[in-house]
């Protein structure tokens, strides 16, 4: 009896490991031709069948980013060997604006968490010259190559007016780009289009399944015992419809069978079928169902705890949450952030012994972001992202949109630390408490500063700026855009006294961004003229005697600009940190991203990223002019 127990306990301990090992499922697709529509969403499925969509159907990559059309399709997603790193490849196009092509090239990109990605664009026209002539570049997936220890990414291309050809080519060490020059994998011998490929691997064979036009034309499938060579066509249409379909899609389901999908385009729908030998399939349709029309999409299990992350990421967050930016070079450190941010706030915390960075979360059209989040680092180099600390429409009942240029300041509140958060929503600026520089933080419940200082008319009321004063203590707020305006905080530091409020603007390059900071007996006040969208936005700066002081210009004040021949463009909106107990100083700014922001037009306005570059004084305490640099600091 004592055996049996054993042997029992045994098999439910089994069968719940079995349990618990139950897969997600994530589908990566596109939804149409039409604008914003050829853009990378998500659904999710605990089932393998019915799926919901991530982000209110809404894209979790910026296509204006991570391509150079400014559109991506067909997106292929691949869990990498190491059981970490996903990759996932798409088409680099965009109908609604340039029609059918010609198109040239594709998107790698990488993530390790699966709401992070690195991208990275490939030109095949300029990147092999035998494929100069080439005019159509579809479809690219994703497969690991066991024989040679490589990730091989295969798709589609034509020359001129001929048939489309699957080639193959295999990625480099960084999955940034190709290192070999592209061969042929699958063609045609009655000179018709092959096009669409996925590959899937059973019982020791390579099952290419792919889309052939001429009569009858639909889905067949290639097997080979060779990832690379020797694809025999089996003369069999798999498609269970008698309309036209493309994007074929194959995954092994958890209850061992194989889904095939694809996409019937013509008919606006989605269609799944299974198969238990990838010979014979059946329609399921029955059994799925999508809160969302997909277009040419794939599927790839993840884990529980993947899926729950995805969730609660974009649950919370809504919609152009965290855009992907491209790859910078090996151990080059600007950007210090990955991801699109701006308007940098860096704050030393004497509680942690940390630093941290307060950005406006970037990349969202016409500024729309919704939300704020903080990074912490021990040495202004590498950083870790702490998260969400603030989201406007759960947390600010009077600002719903555009979270702007935040500021903090730590003080030190009857021997316990609290940290005062300053920022801007709808064009007005409030203020949020927390007892740590990571939050939670509460709003007050009312905007702090709502209107604009008597006798001025144009402007906004935004880029707020907190400094306290190290001879007297006592904290400052400064903000404007048009004007620049300070007063003194109260000692609550969630109200200004009034009396003290007065208009400062430096002279008529004052645009916004105000920075205030101290050094040797002198207040140092910086600021970035021109607009945040101009490749000409740039900081400024000037020293007054007080924190309300009349500001003196000086003689050679323009301190931070462009640097065309590295690719650096709209430098601007900055903070300052002095490294505690030195005279070392940094300033902290953003940029357009590199290399592709400057291509973006008004849209590199809100596709920004944030630096770190050394600020250095001459020995009459002047500003040296900054050299903004693509390795940052060490």
């Amino acid at each position: 009896m004592r055996l049996l127990l054993l042997i029992m306990a045994v098999l439910v301990q089994k069968v719940n490991a079995q349990s618990a090992e139950k897969p997600a499922y994530l589908f990566a697709y596109f939804t149409g031709n039409g604008p914003s529509e050829e853009a990378i969403r998500f659904a999710l499925s605990d089932d393998g069948y019915s799926y919901k969509a991530l982000n209110n159907n809404e894209p979790v990559l910026n296509p204006e980013a991570i391509s150079v059309t400014g559109g991506v399709r067909d997106p292929h997603i691949l869990r990498g060997e190491d059981g970490k790193t996903v990759y996932m490849v798409a088409t680099d196009m965009q109908v609604a604006k340039y029609d059918w092509g010609p198109n040239y090239g594709l998107v790698m990109m990488k993530s390790t968490d699966l709401i992070n990605w690195e991208a990275q664009q490939v030109n095949i026209p300029k990147t092999f010259v035998a494929f100069k002539d080439v005019n159509r570049v579809w479809a690219p997936q994703t497969i690991y190559d066991p024989k040679v220890k490589k990730y091989m990414l295969y798709w589609s291309m034509r020359f001129g007016d001929g048939p489309d050809i699957i080639y193959y080519a295999y990625a480099n060490k960084d999955f940034t780009g190709l290192e070999t020059e592209p061969r042929q994998l699958l063609f045609s011998s009655n000179n018709q289009a092959c096009i669409d490929g996925d590959i899937i691997f059973k019982n020791g064979q390579y099952h290419l399944f792919f889309k052939t036009e001429g009569s009858g034309n639909g889905i067949k499938k290639a097997v080979s015992s060779k990832l690379t060579s020797g694809y025999v066509i089996e003369d069999k249409y798999l498609q269970q419809t008698t309309d036209p379909v493309e994007g074929a899609g194959i995954f092994k389901h958890h209850n061992g069978n194989y889904i095939l999908m694809y996409d019937v385009y013509t008919k606006g729908r989605y269609q799944f079928t299974e198969s238990n030998d990838l010979e014979n399939f059946k329609i399921i349709d029955e059994k799925v169902s999508m809160d969302f029309h997909p277009r040419h999409g794939t599927i790839m299990t993840i884990s529980e705890d993947e899926a729950s992350r995805l969730k609660q990421y974009w649950d919370t967050l809504g919609s152009f949450k965290t855009p992907v930016q491209p790859l910078r070079r090996r151990g080059d450190h600007n950007p210090v952030l990955k991801g699109f941010y701006a308007d940098p706030e860096v704050l030393y915390s004497k509680k942690t012994g940390l630093y941290y960075l307060y950005p406006t979360s970037d990349g969202f059209t016409g500024w729309s972001g919704t939300y704020f989040k903080t990074f912490s680092s021990g040495n202004l180099v590498n950083w870790k992202d702490e998260g969400l600390i603030l989201n406007l429409p759960q947390q600010v009942s009077w600002a719903a949109k555009n979270a702007w240029a935040p500021t903090i300041a730590e003080k030190k509140v009857q021997g316990k630390y609290k940290y005062y958060y300053y920022f801007t929503a709808a064009q007005k600026i409030g203020v949020a408490v927390a007892d740590h520089p990571t939050g939670p933080f509460v709003d007050s419940g009312k905007p702090l500063i709502a209107e604009k200082p008597e006798g001025h008319t144009g402007g906004q009321e935004i880029d707020p700026d907190v400094f306290t004063d190290p001879n007297s203590g006592r904290s400052y707020l400064y903000w404007g855009n048009g004007y620049l305006a300070g007063a003194l905080l109260q000692p609550d530091m969630i109200s200004i006294d009034r009396s003290t409020l007065k208009v400062i603007t430096p002279d008529k390059t004052f645009r916004e961004g105000a920075e205030v900071f101290y050094r040797k007996g002198k207040y140092y006040f910086l600021w970035s003229e021109n607009d945040t969208r101009s490749e000409d936005y740039r900081v400024r700066y000037g020293t007054a005697d007080s924190p309300l002081g009349k500001i003196t210009i000086a003689a050679n004040n323009l301190i931070l600009e462009k640097s065309p021949e590295k690719g650096i463009y709209g430098t601007g909106h900055n903070s300052v940190i002095q490294v505690p107990g030195t005279d070392e100083w940094y300033i902290v700014y953003h940029r357009f991203a590199v290399p592709h922001g400057i291509k973006m037009g008004t849209a590199a306005g809100y596709h920004r990223e944030v630096c770190i570059d050394k600020l250095e004084f001459d020995a009459d305490g002047q500003i040296q002019k900054v050299i903004p640099t693509l390795e940052g600091i060490r």
